[in-house]
């Protein structure tokens, strides 16, 4: 079974939401900061990490 990985994003982020029950501010804060590093000079260095 072949599940496309923006579903999977969404399910995860779902039932991290509804069981965790994070504030709203800390979400947009690690979505807002994750796309904002993503696009930096320390991509590379945190690609490198990851992998």
């Amino acid at each position: 079974m072949d599940v496309p990985l923006w579903l999977a994003l969404i399910v995860v982020g779902y039932l991290g939401i509804k069981l965790i029950r994070p504030p709203w501010w800390l979400v947009a804060v690690f979505l807002l900061g994750g796309y904002l590093i993503a696009d930096s000079l320390l991509a590379p260095a945190i690609n490198t990490v990851v992998k």
